[in-house]
């Protein structure tokens, strides 16, 4: 039995739904980054990183690649840094739209008045 569209892309997005996971896609936007300099960029524990870089790799979304002793991961395609792309977009709209309200609010409510001193 197929799997309806929407589910699938709620399973993905289910997947990113980490902050590591996100840390990591983030990190490798540039280009392949050894698990070392990942483990120093985001100060986890090694099993923590290795559980998360399996579930990225099992999605297919990072491969791993390996040169001698050093492993090192790189996104599979260019689609995952412009999805990360699109949701800072997103974000800074939502939170330029919260601020703008925020301004709003303020501008519109009258100040409060400070408690009598005893």
């Amino acid at each position: 039995m197929q799997v309806p569209l929407y589910q699938a892309k709620a399973e993905f997005f289910r997947m990113l739904g980490h902050p590591v996971r996100i840390r990591v896609l983030e990190l490798l936007q540039s280009g392949p980054v050894a698990v070392r300099d990942l483990l120093s960029e985001i100060e986890i524990e090694p099993s923590s990183l290795s559980q998360q870089l399996a579930v990225l790799r099992r999605s297919g979304i990072v491969v791993s690649i390996r040169e001698g002793s050093t492993v090192s991961y790189a996104l599979a395609g260019g689609d995952v840094a412009e999805l990360l792309r699109a949701a800072r977009r997103i974000l800074t709209e939502l939170i330029a739209g919260q601020n703008e309200l925020l301004a709003e609010l303020q501008h519109l409510e009258p100040p409060v008045p400070a408690p009598p001193l005893p």
